[in-house]
């Protein structure tokens, strides 16, 4: 056996006795996931409305909410500050009109992702905290304040897919996105 050889031999055997030390010593961290896991985390709302849960808020619950639950963070009336602000920047995503305001009255092509992203990540210190009654409120306070809802409009599983967002045609498809 030449010295190549016995060195592939040797590197090979070093190799397989370090991998089975490292999988014998290999930490023991958490669980097998379960399908309660997976469910309790399956909780995306689509375009359509798909998924969204029984409930209705209005404009004047979700002011209460937002007061107590939303506003430390956003500021008042959702004015917040340039990163976190939700309301306004309507018509500033025009390319003569210098930076755009991202916010969900201008930007989001559809209400039900307000929906979906207030009640996963809200509020960020304690994401899926909110009841969904509260999550349907300050989505109509949020889409009352952007001026997309009117004061006494009500907001549900029927109706918040129907909402037409300011900036619902703005976004381009993706051309190689498959049909």
């Amino acid at each position: 056996m030449c010295l190549l050889d016995r060195f592939a031999v040797g590197s090979a055997i070093l190799l397989a006795a370090t991998a089975f030390a490292m999988a014998a010593d290999e930490p023991k961290f958490g669980r097998p996931v379960t399908q309660q896991d997976i469910a309790a985390w399956d909780i995306s709302i689509g375009p359509d409305g798909a998924g969204l849960p029984p409930g209705k808020g209005t404009v004047a619950q979700g002011e209460t909410v937002y007061a107590a639950k939303c506003q430390a963070c956003h500021g008042e009336k959702a004015a917040g500050r340039p990163n976190d602000r939700l309301v306004g920047g309507m018509g500033s995503l025009a390319p003569d009109k210098g930076p755009p305001v991202k916010t969900v009255g201008s930007y989001w092509p559809y209400a039900t992702t307000l929906f979906d992203y207030v009640r996963r990540a809200m509020p960020w210190d304690r994401p899926k905290s909110l009841s969904d009654e509260e999550v349907y409120a300050v989505a109509a306070y949020i889409l009352y304040l952007n001026g997309v809802i009117g004061q006494d409009d009500v907001i549900d599983a029927q109706s918040l897919p129907k909402v037409k967002m300011p900036n619902r045609e703005g976004f381009t498809p993706f051309p190689r996105w498959p049909r």
